[in-house]
C-alpha cells in the first residue's frame, strides 16, 4: 500500500486528533462510542471534539492561560467562523474543526445546528443566572443540537418516514437535554463556586433543598423516558451505544437522587469507573443477544445504506 500523503493524510490526522479528545475528556462517552460501527464512531468523535474545544475556551483553559475575557470572546467567535467556513469549504487549519467539517459535510450538519451551539457557549461568557426562557434556549443550543448532530451521523444514508424521524429527533433532543441537566446538577457546587453560575431558574445554590433536587430529577427522568422510548427506532448498529450512554447518565441521576441536597451544594457526585465498566459490559452482552436474535428473525426497519 502506498504511503498516505496530502489531503488523505491530513484527514486521518484530524480524525485521530478528535479521537484523542473523547478519550482524554469523557469516560462515559468514550465507552459508549466503542459500541458504534467504526465510521459512525469516528463521526461522533468529531462532534464531541468540537463541542469540547468550545467548552474549554469558555470554561477555564483559556482563562487559566491568562487570556482576558474580551479575547476569550473573540476566540470563541473565531472558532464559530472557522467552523462555518470549514463546513462550506471542507478544510480548516484547525485539526478538530477540519475533522468536524468532514463529518458535517457528509451527514448534512449545517449552521442551523452549529449557530445555536455557539450562541449558548457565548451566553456562558455573559450570563450567570437564567430565566426559564433563557435556560430553555441555553439547553437547546448547548445540548439538544448536539443530540441532533449525533442523530445526523446515525441516520447517514437512511431514509425514514417523517413520523419516525420526528420521534427520533425528539428523542435525540430530550437525551441531550437530560445529559446537560444531569451535568448541571452534578456540578452544582463547582459551577457556582468556580464560575459563579447558577443554571437552574429559581434555584439558589446556597439554599438548595430536597424539594429542588427531586423536582429537577423528576424533569430529567421525564426526558430520559422519552429518549429511551426512541432508542428502538434507531438503526440497529447504533442502539447499544445510545442505550449505554443513557444508562450511564441514568445511573448518575439515581446517585444524585440518593445524595442529600445539602451534600450536592459542596460535593461533585460521580459514577465510579468500575460501575461504568459493569454497565458497559451488561450493555455489550445485551447488544450481542439482541443481534443474535435479530439475525435469526430479520426486522423490516431501515438499516445503514452500504
Amino acid at each position: 500500500m502506498p504511503h498516505e500523503t496530502g489531503l488523505p493524510l491530513y484527514n486521518r490526522a484530524a480524525a485521530e486528533t478528535a479521537a484523542v479528545m473523547i478519550k482524554a475528556y469523557s469516560t462515559s462517552f468514550g465507552l459508549a462510542s466503542r459500541l458504534l460501527p467504526p465510521q459512525t464512531r469516528r463521526q461522533i468523535e468529531t462532534v464531541y471534539a468540537l463541542v469540547r474545544l468550545a467548552d474549554e475556551i469558555v470554561d477555564g483553559v483559556a482563562s487559566a492561560a491568562g487570556i482576558p475575557p474580551a479575547e476569550i470572546r473573540r476566540m470563541l467567535d473565531d472558532l464559530e467562523a472557522e467552523t462555518a467556513n470549514a463546513i462550506r469549504t471542507g478544510y480548516s487549519v484547525n485539526l478538530v474543526v477540519h475533522a468536524f467539517a468532514l463529518t458535517a459535510r457528509r451527514t448534512g450538519i449545517g449552521t442551523d445546528l452549529t449557530a445555536p451551539f455557539f450562541a449558548s457557549m457565548r451566553a456562558d461568557l455573559t450570563r450567570a443566572e437564567h430565566t426559564q426562557a433563557s435556560f430553555d434556549d441555553y439547553v437547546y443550543g448547548s445540548a439538544e443540537v448536539v443530540g441532533l448532530m449525533c442523530l445526523q451521523c446515525f441516520l447517514e444514508g437512511i431514509e425514514l418516514p417523517d413520523d419516525q424521524e420526528k420521534r427520533l429527533r425528539e428523542g435525540a433532543q430530550r437525551l441531550g437535554a437530560a445529559f446537560q441537566k444531569v451535568n448541571f446538577l452534578r456540578d452544582l457546587a463547582e459551577d457556582f463556586e468556580a464560575l459563579g453560575r447558577s443554571y437552574f431558574p429559581g434555584v439558589t445554590v446556597d439554599a438548595f433543598t430536597e424539594k429542588d433536587k427531586h423536582r429537577l430529577l423528576d424533569d430529567i427522568e421525564a426526558d430520559l423516558r422519552v429518549s429511551g422510548a426512541a432508542i428502538a427506532e434507531l438503526p440497529r448498529a447504533c442502539r447499544a451505544a445510545v442505550a449505554l450512554a443513557q444508562e450511564l447518565f441514568a445511573e448518575l441521576a439515581r446517585r444524585l437522587r440518593r445524595t442529600p441536597a445539602s451534600l450536592l451544594r459542596t460535593t461533585r457526585i460521580r459514577v465510579p469507573n468500575p460501575v461504568k465498566l459493569r454497565i458497559a459490559a451488561d450493555a455489550v452482552v445485551t447488544h450481542r443477544l439482541r443481534r443474535a436474535a435479530s439475525a435469526r428473525t430479520p426486522a423490516p426497519d431501515a438499516e445503514r445504506a452500504p
